[in-house]
């Protein structure tokens, strides 16, 4: 299979004989990572829970002496975001970006001589988001700082911390669709091929770019990625989505080559005997790497290939879209990136419009 040819929508098993595969004796090591049962190992560079400590209310000593008493804003916040990581299960990246909206609102109130939540009404929270929009913040960092405040004020409600909940009729503003920055095939390879062999980490760079491009994996679905999810000799590897979503995806023959080569010859010197990890994908230290880190490992080779705006999103972009346009159909590419709702998966249909004439011409009775 071509790296730039789309992907297949369904995984074909390799043959022994074949020296394209990851079952050759060079790649023994991978050949011997069996499949097992679903595990949800969770990344062991996830905090247990935000750092929420960092966020200080206006009226917090200079010092930040850690013996201080917590606000009156602090610690309903804290038992929110306890309940949604322990009671509702939500991931540590929705945790984070609550805790984040929270604190804006928090440090809003208090530079208006709120001292605590029960002051939270419809009003204030309107012209806190109308600040956010005079700030510069896009609608769809609006909608989900509405989003937040919905939820938490729910919490609250039920909580008694509140005697009612002033987001319930609070409106999300209007968003509109962007259609995603999309590589061409060329613009892929060169991308690709990005990474200078004299690079400590080159193994480990080519084989990220191209799991990235091969399978539509997000960022953290990479950075997260487990030894015991790949399965080279089928030509698949098993991924943890958004909402601890598992999915199956078949990957090309460049991608499990790419990842047979790291593994073989540049993991083992990364690993530490101290500190082993069932990550894929290690740091220079031997610890396993971050969605932060990928992102800054695409921007950099990116910049080597010269492409402008080019981030990991960019690649599961130009995956979707790519597979569209060899002919493959729009809920097998629903199933491949993981997406809840087709309409989200839909938006690539308004990218490729030459798909969309080709429908038109062969199955409209009159084109």
């Amino acid at each position: 299979m071509s790296r730039t040819t789309p992907p297949s929508t369904a995984p074909a098993p390799s043959s022994p004989n074949d020296s394209g595969s990851l079952a050759s004796p060079s790649t023994a090591a991978l050949s011997r990572l069996r499949p097992e049962p679903p595990v949800r190992v969770p990344s062991p560079t996830t905090p247990p829970l935000p750092p929420v400590s960092r966020l200080k209310p206006a009226n917090a000593e200079p010092n930040g002496n850690a013996t201080r008493k917590p606000s009156r804003f602090e610690t309903p916040v804290r038992d929110f975001l306890t309940h949604c990581r322990i009671e509702c299960g939500f991931s540590p990246a929705t945790i984070q970006a609550y805790a984040a909206d929270l604190k804006d609102l928090w440090v809003w109130l208090a530079t208006r001589k709120h001292t605590g939540w029960s002051a939270l009404t419809h009003d204030l929270i309107t012209e806190h988001l109308k600040s956010l929009l005079d700030k510069g913040l896009e609608s769809s960092s609006v909608a989900r700082h509405v989003a937040t405040i919905r939820v938490f004020c729910r919490f609250m409600e039920s909580a008694e911390h509140l005697p009612n909940n002033p987001a319930e009729q609070l409106a999300t503003p209007a968003t509109w669709q962007k259609l995603p920055n999309v590589l061409g095939p060329q613009e892929v390879e060169l991308l690709i091929s990005a990474p200078r062999p004299s690079d400590p980490l080159f193994l480990r760079d080519v084989a990220i770019l191209e799991m990235l491009y091969a399978g539509g994996l997000r960022a953290s679905e990479v950075a997260d990625l487990q030894l015991s999810w790949l399965h080279p000799t089928v030509g698949v590897v098993r991924v943890m989505g958004k909402g601890s979503k598992e999915r199956v995806i078949p990957v090309g023959k460049p991608a499990l080559r790419a990842v047979g080569r790291y593994l073989e010859e540049l993991r083992p010197a990364l690993t530490r005997d101290d500190s082993p990890t069932p990550n894929v994908f290690l740091s220079r230290r031997g610890q396993p790497i971050t969605r932060i880190v990928v992102w800054q490992i695409v921007k950099r080779h990116a910049q080597r290939a010269g492409l402008a705006d080019v981030h990991p999103h960019t690649l599961r972009h130009s995956f979707a879209t790519h597979l569209l346009a060899g002919g493959a159909d729009l809920r097998v590419v629903q199933e491949l990136l993981g997406h809840a709702n087709i309409n989200t998966t839909q938006v690539y249909t308004h990218i490729d419009r030459s798909r969309l004439r080709d429908v038109l011409d062969r199955f409209h009775p009159r084109p």
